[in-house]
């Protein structure tokens, strides 16, 4: 398989920072505060491959960093340290570096490459149009022009992701949290890109809700063979949707692997506790 993605020593602080940050933070001293300064060592050093196709599950306790990882990827955040590949055989640059791009670059990357589906829709959706008009805000940026060949494409991505087209025209707050859900992936996928962000997708959706949506995200993958990012709580989703899953506790990587091994025979104390949790 092809690399897509190579993240090497991502770290995101969050205050001033002081020399003592490192030491002070991290899984042995059980918090991501500094006790010196107070910043938030939210991610340190975390590295990561992720290759066509394939989906990369990050696990963890809320706090543990794991979404700071797709925030600083997605260019939600800025980080403070560490670098990132992006490889893209779809553009002239086929590789992009992307924290040293200028904020027109990164925009391009988030509109045309990478997709989002947030845990709280109101970050990626705009509730003040229609769920079609969501879709058809970034099918704008690919190359259809015309309103009919726009509407038509919202049409068919909300079909397929199991929003009924005759409520295209309504707003995504009228919506069920598990609907709001799939107009965001609907949206995520108009433009095709080949890196999609899932970032706690199925969390606070009832059982039933949370399995379509995980139904629908393998079924995109096979399809349109999308690299996928998945960060959750929930080892449900992690064991059924990921090849390989990361470990973070307290802003570090403690343990990584194939998710089958990870969840049968873990090696950190964490991941034990975490898996005999959830038996």
């Amino acid at each position: 398989m092809k690399k897509i993605l190579e993240v090497r020593g991502l770290s995101k602080i969050y205050g001033r920072g002081c020399p003592q940050c490192i030491v002070n933070t991290g899984p042995e001293a059980n918090t991501n505060i500094c006790a010196d300064c107070d910043s938030v060592v939210a991610t340190h050093d975390v590295s990561l491959d992720l290759h066509a196709g394939e989906i990369l599950g990050i696990m963890g306790e809320s706090g543990s960093g794991k979404s700071t990882v797709v925030k600083t990827l997605y260019f939600d955040a800025t980080p403070t340290a560490g670098e990132a590949i992006f490889f893209d055989e779809q553009s002239e640059a086929q590789q992009w570096e992307l924290f040293t791009l200028n904020a027109a670059r990164q925009r391009w990357l988030r509109n045309h490459r990478f997709g989002m589906v947030y845990q709280n829709p109101h970050l990626g959706l705009n509730f003040n149009v229609s769920a079609g008009g969501n879709i058809a805000e970034r099918l704008l940026m690919s190359d259809l022009r015309h309103y009919a060949q726009i509407r038509g494409r919202a049409g068919q991505l909300l079909a397929r992701t199991e929003v009924a087209v005759e409520r295209m025209d309504e707003s995504p707050k009228n919506f069920s949290g598990g609907m709001q859900q799939r107009v965001q992936i609907a949206k995520a996928l108009a433009t095709r890109p080949p890196l999609l962000y899932l970032d706690e997708v199925t969390t606070g959706l009832d059982l039933s809700v949370q399995a379509r949506i995980l139904d629908l995200i393998l079924e995109i993958q096979h399809e349109l063979n999308t690299a996928m990012i998945v960060v959750t709580h929930d080892l449900g989703v992690i064991r059924l949707l990921a090849g390989r899953t990361l470990v973070m506790k307290h802003g570090r990587v403690i343990e990584s692997g194939l998710t089958d091994q990870i969840l049968e025979d873990p090696q950190h104390a964490y991941t034990q506790r975490l898996v005999a949790s959830a038996l």
